[in-house]
């Protein structure tokens, strides 16, 4: 490959990778900004602890359909026109999120970012997924979750500067409005890269457009590995009839099921009870709220830090022994946190279990059931079954969002059984990857959808 060709590959792979991560980026922030906005907008709306759960929930709530419906979008007209759309949505929720005047607006507001969310959540990875080279699938693809994660630790720090500008009073009637509309910047600036970014070789190669996927391969891998992949694709498009219920055969029941239970557990641990309540929990420890504020950044910043662990290690070590060390330490981590809290235990400790917890999960729970989701499926089952596993993630995560208020605030379960539960739906995980999870690091997507056809 020429120095020119070179040039080119490096630079299309990159904005293909930006977008990715800005797509994540936004996803980390819409999910953390309600993080610092809560307590606000319960005193505004006066909220009882249901609403509290709900206004927490709502964007999830619009992840659902955002999800269910991106991977039949995205078959059908293309990646690239999905994560348009979801940038629109980013943009609209953003704005409108920040001016309510009724609660029920403020969750309308929230849901069109929910379907935001959801889809793009959806069709990020299996973008990255479907132009990375095998060798750095994994690499790049956990660049979608470090977007993610700059972006929880971002909004964190914003919320903090926007809560430190004014007294309860202001944050209470303007401060919380100004945490959600500050989302418009990232939305246009995702909007803008794809303008410039190209589609999917592989959805192209399945819609009849050889010639463009051709180009665009030429671009990111070279003539000669442009003209092997396309080949293999179309090799094996000739096998697949690409409808819905192809899934629930016998030589995808497998995959499917890898991709189904590996985005519950990711949710089932309590790792977004953590991110959209960490305030909410450090108070119930005795923290106060500035404190609070402060042990939510450190909890992004160690959420950011150790997802480069996952980048570094990914292609390395593999998928799968990150995961079963991930998850040893998570179940280790959430286990302290129900027992300190149970004993009445407060301050560094607390924290401390806390940010071993979320190390964990950001080196292997975070990013890998993204990873793995989007390389298991073939190609014209890929958006569908994506919108499967997405399905899954943010159901599990409404439950989670909505039931932890309420769990955490009864006499009768409290903190302690909370988080007691979560460590052994980890243990379960844990137990899961043992058991059924192989090995696809180094692998190209079609060698992946051989080893399920020779099943």
């Amino acid at each position: 490959m020429s120095t020119a060709q070179s040039g080119t590959h490096r630079g299309t792979l990159a904005l293909v990778t930006l977008v990715a991560a800005m797509g994540g980026f936004l996803f980390g922030y819409d999910t953390a900004v309600i993080n610092g906005a809560n307590q606000f907008l319960k005193s505004h709306f006066d909220l009882n602890e249901f609403q509290e759960g709900l206004a927490g929930a709502s964007a999830i709530l619009g992840c659902i359909p955002g999800a269910m419906f991106a991977g039949f979008i995205s078959d059908r007209f293309g990646r690239r026109r999905v994560l348009f759309l979801s940038a629109v949505f980013y943009a609209a929720s953003a704005f409108f999120s920040a001016i309510p005047f009724t609660f029920n607006q403020f969750l309308a507001a929230r849901f069109l970012g929910g379907l935001g969310i959801g889809a793009s959540s959806m069709v990020c990875p299996v973008y990255i997924a479907e132009l990375a080279p095998a060798a750095r699938r994994g690499r790049l693809g956990s660049l979608f979750q470090l977007g993610i994660v700059v972006g929880i630790f971002l909004t964190l720090l914003i919320n903090a500067g926007i809560q430190g500008l004014g007294d309860e009073a202001w944050n209470t009637a303007r401060g919380w409005r100004w945490m959600l509309g500050a989302e418009v910047v990232p939305a246009l600036v995702l909007l803008t890269l794809l303008f410039f970014a190209p589609e999917s070789p592989r959805w192209l190669i399945q819609a009849g457009r050889e010639d463009e996927a051709r180009r665009i391969l030429h671009r990111v891998t070279g003539a000669a590995e442009a003209d092997e992949e396309i080949a293999s694709v179309q090799a094996l498009l000739g096998q697949e009839r690409g409808r819905f219920v192809e899934l629930f055969e016998p030589r995808f029941r497998r995959p499917l099921l890898i991709a189904v239970a590996l985005m519950a557990f990711s949710q089932f641990s309590g790792i977004n009870a953590i991110m959209y309540y960490s305030t909410k929990i450090f108070m119930k420890a005795g923290v106060g709220v500035e404190n609070a504020f402060t042990a939510s950044a450190v909890v992004g910043l160690v959420n950011l830090l150790f997802t480069f662990v996952a980048i570094a290690l990914v292609d390395k070590a593999g998928r799968r022994p990150l995961l079963l060390f991930g998850l040893t330490i998570q179940v280790f981590a959430l286990g302290a946190v129900g027992l300190m809290f149970h004993a009445g235990m407060q301050g560094i400790a607390l924290l401390l279990a806390i940010v071993v917890f979320i190390g964990a999960f950001a080196m292997a729970l975070g990013p890998i059931p993204w990873i793995v989701s989007s390389e298991i499926f073939p190609t014209k089952l890929r958006g569908r079954a994506m919108s499967v596993a997405t399905f899954t993630i943010w159901t599990s995560c409404y439950i989670v969002a909505q039931t932890f208020p309420m769990l955490n605030d009864s006499p009768r379960v409290g903190p302690a059984m909370t988080f007691g539960f979560y460590a052994a739906c980890s243990l379960a995980g844990l137990l899961f990857v043992l058991w059924k999870l192989p090995e696809t690091k180094g692998r190209s997507l079609e060698e992946i959808e051989r080893s399920w056809l020779s099943r």
